[in-house]
């Protein structure tokens, strides 16, 4: 069978093996992810057409105006997960507290818990610009059969046992990792299936984009400003092309494919930074250096930071190894 053939499911099966835990629960738990995204995507594509865009008059844990198809997608991926009886808890960024799941077939005797954003980039859908859904899976700590703690979920992110996204743009993809490289399925809207489209994906060394957020540009820390001063001046194959989008799933997308750095430091505005931890760093950072790339927060590595509540914010910059490295030089660096 052609690679550019292999359905997802197909590929789940195939690749078993290189999943160190209970292949049969990890498969569940990725087509749960499957059914949940496809779900979602059939109501990002009516944006527009039915009443799903705009706030929703409700203001998450984060402090953030929520928006309705936020709500939407949140209720979808964790309707799902929960009805099949796969995990044992879930934490969402929409939701002020886990949800731990109890199962009257099992007592709890699921063993991964499931940390997700559900629509990544929401504030774009009025506008029909690219959102995305991002995941993490973990195997609790806590003994099988009890609930689950906060303990489960503040691993990390070098616990991770799968991570990945879907961008729901001009094509669905869905992009996951277990530990053994990182590949991507885009999905055929005509039969609902997903093919194996992005084998392999990996992040070239070096990349000519950097993608930030510059209208903060004073509220930086030296370091970013003297990094991003760097990519504008002319000499060598500089200046680099600024591209930002605003949702980190199709920022991370485009630089993953074309070869780029993300940056969202800490700044005046955000002292510890902005972006989530758990829901959206650690995923993203498994999958950079699943793809050959790298995440860190300005001086250590994302991947080794240790959570200390469920909605902890740091900062981020990721993207083709050679280029974050640079970055990380200009913090150490700065005056």
């Amino acid at each position: 069978m052609s690679q550019k053939n292999k359905t997802l499911g197909e590929f789940i099966i195939e690749n078993q093996a290189a999943f160190r835990y209970s292949s049969g629960e990890l498969s569940r738990l990725i087509n749960s992810i499957r059914l949940a995204a496809k779900v979602v995507n059939h109501e990002v594509n009516k944006a527009g057409l039915v009443d799903i865009i705009g706030a929703a008059g409700e203001v998450n844990i984060q402090g953030e105006d929520q928006q309705k198809l936020d709500v939407y997608a949140n209720d979808k991926f964790i309707q799902t997960l929960t009805n099949r009886n796969i995990v044992c808890g879930i934490a969402s960024e929409e939701e002020d507290d886990f949800i731990s799941i109890n199962s009257q077939d099992s007592n709890n005797g699921n063993k991964y818990v499931v940390l997700i954003d559900p629509l990544d980039g929401s504030s774009n859908i009025d506008v029909n610009v690219s959102v995305g859904t991002i995941f993490s899976v973990y195997r609790r700590v806590t003994p099988v059969g009890s609930p689950v703690t906060i303990d489960d979920f503040l691993q990390k992110g070098n616990q991770q046992v799968a991570a990945g996204y879907v961008v729901y743009g001009t094509s669905t993809m869905l992009v996951y990792t277990t530990g053994a490289g990182v590949n991507g399925f885009t999905l055929n809207p005509a039969i609902g299936t997903f093919y194996l489209s992005h084998p392999d994906m990996s992040f070239p060394l070096d990349g000519r984009i950097y993608s930030c957020n510059e209208g903060n540009y004073i509220h930086f820390p030296q370091g970013i400003k003297d990094y991003i001063k760097y990519c504008q001046m002319e000499e060598g194959d500089r200046p680099y092309t600024s591209r930002y989008i605003g949702s980190l799933v199709s920022d991370f997308h485009r630089n993953m494919i074309k070869g780029g750095i993300y940056l969202y430091p800490k700044s005046s505005k955000n002292e510890k930074g902005k972006l989530r931890l758990l829901y959206e760093c650690n995923p993203m950072a498994f999958l950079a250096e699943q793809a050959n790339g790298k995440a860190s927060d300005g001086f250590q590595r994302i991947l080794d930071i240790q959570p200390t509540e469920l909605h902890e914010r740091v900062p981020f910059i990721c993207g083709s190894k050679h280029m974050v490295e640079k970055a990380e030089e200009f913090m150490r660096n700065a005056k």
